[in-house]
């Protein structure tokens, strides 16, 4: 028996692991009323299925299983570091440099570390078009989960609490180009990001904002 080997998996799922209970801060930052909200794991689960979705019904000549591997580890620096959000005050050059380190520390003991190390920087740098997919997914799940919400009135825009996000002057930018709800500036600041690089995650993004998630689910049961 390779004792070592064992222990070397066993450790990092018991760190992996950690990321199930780990809750999305851009719902604490918008004060979400919800009895159980989506965790770390749950958001990187959503963003596979996406990718697989997507993948499914449109012609993006992609290594999907490249694009699987890239997202189901992509999060993985949030295990010892705080899931950022764009209100706080840190560049992204110091968030991945924190990532980097947080990172090379989490997977320091498997034998194909570097191999991981390597594919969560070419998620990052998006010159690949596997790179590029993956990061549309994770912009758009975020997207998704943020409306469904919404609809399920777990997020209000309006609630007091949430008076010095309105302040921000991208948050008043989006205001001012029409956006009403919480999903609106998910979706209209992930288009200037990333979205608006490809037509189909565009539309996507657009039917998002413009349609009733629930609602169509329920019809289609029916």
């Amino acid at each position: 028996m390779n004792t070592e080997k064992i222990q070397n998996i066993i450790h990092f799922y018991v760190l992996a692991s950690t990321l199930k209970d780990k809750i999305r801060s851009g719902w604490k930052i918008w004060h979400i009323e919800r009895e159980r909200v989506e965790s770390v794991a749950e958001h990187i689960y959503g963003t596979c299925m996406l990718a697989i979705a997507i993948d499914s019904e449109y012609d993006f000549n992609i290594d999907l299983m490249k694009v699987i591997k890239m997202l189901v580890i992509h999060e993985l620096e949030e295990i010892e570091i705080k899931d950022f959000t764009p209100f706080e005050k840190i560049t992204n050059e110091e968030k991945r440099k924190m990532g980097k380190v947080a990172v090379e520390d989490v997977l320091k003991d498997l034998t194909k570390k570097e191999e991981l190390i390597e594919l969560i920087e070419e998620f990052e740098n998006m010159k690949t078009k596997e790179s590029i997919f993956a990061k549309m997914c994770d912009k758009l799940e975020s997207d998704i989960q943020c409306k469904l919400y919404c609809e399920e009135h777990c997020l209000d825009v309006n609630k007091s609490e949430n008076k010095s996000i309105l302040e921000d002057e991208r948050i008043q930018r989006l205001i001012e180009d029409g956006s009403k709800t919480i999903s609106d500036f998910f979706v209209e600041n992930h288009k200037e990001e990333i979205l608006n690089q490809d037509k189909v995650f565009e539309e996507i993004a657009d039917y998002i904002k413009n349609n009733t998630l629930l609602k169509e689910q329920k019809d289609v049961k029916k």
